[in-house]
């Protein structure tokens, strides 16, 4: 298809035929033509196809060429898909079957198939001045997901080296059933908790200390040795400051705790 051509019947229809579904991305590559002005009606002229019409209302909200090719791509294919039927005579249910079976036969990504959407979404609102009610029958397309065992094929001989090692490793093996490798894993933090409570338990303390009570007294020494309250946040991981501020109540220096920079001129 030529850029920049008009589909020639009316109301929508175009000698491009587009095979399958698959490979959904339509987007193109390299150099974009100079957007060619778009005439002026003339009185007693035809009406302007559908896709002009869409072209143009793109161009009026100053779409990207490429977001404007990639959207008139799948208005086409959406075209093709029910049979080069008038697209003001469809309905919900057209619009959802075709982006199901995008993302069902075609399996295309998520983005792929929100990008579909949006392309029908523009044709039926902001050309054809249709409101589309909920698609409640829509089959998302899913994310992908990551790999659980792409480490081991991008990098197979990570075990091997140093910085991929535990610092506390844990002190038994296991054999991985994929590869039949020996591996161990991390220490596990049971094992650490358990630590901490039998040497409470041994020093007499009456009070009840966990790991926990080690990041708490974390905090509270940084703060009482001066150190700024959102560094002691982003150290602790807290999104609100507000969370942070609870260990200032141990402080309660009082206005006596306030030292002014001019006691610090002589030091």
């Amino acid at each position: 298809m030529a850029r920049g051509r008009s589909w020639p019947d009316a109301p929508w229809t175009s000698s491009d035929r587009w095979g399958g579904l698959a490979g959904a991305s339509i987007v193109r590559e390299g150099p974009v033509e100079p957007r060619r002005p778009i005439p002026a009606p003339v009185a007693g002229a035809p009406a302007p196809r559908l896709s002009e019409r869409a072209r143009e209302a793109m161009r009026l909200r100053h779409f990207s060429p490429r977001t404007e090719e990639a959207y008139l791509g799948w208005m086409r294919r959406y075209h093709e898909f029910h049979g080069r039927r008038d697209p003001a005579g469809l309905g919900p249910e057209h619009v959802t079957a075709f982006l199901n079976a995008l993302a069902t036969r075609g399996q295309v990504s998520a983005s792929t198939q929100n990008q579909a959407l949006a392309a029908l979404l523009f044709l039926y609102r902001d050309v054809l001045g249709i409101q589309l009610p909920w698609l409640d029958d829509l089959v998302h397309a899913r994310s992908p997901a990551r790999l659980p065992g792409g480490l081991a094929k991008k990098l197979p001989f990570a075990g091997q080296q140093w910085p991929w090692q535990w610092i506390f490793p844990a002190t038994r093996h296991y054999v991985e059933r994929e590869t039949g490798q020996k591996r161990r894993h991390h220490l596990h933090e049971t094992v650490v908790q358990h630590a901490v409570r039998r040497a409470v338990l041994a020093s007499g303390i009456p009070k009840r200390a966990t790991c926990h009570t080690f990041r708490r007294s974390f905090a509270t020494h940084l703060l009482e040795d001066g150190s700024d309250i959102r560094t002691v946040q982003e150290l602790l991981g807290h999104k609100d400051v507000a969370t942070t501020m609870i260990y200032t109540h141990v402080l309660n220096r009082g206005p006596a705790g306030v030292q002014s920079p001019a006691d610090r001129l002589g030091g």
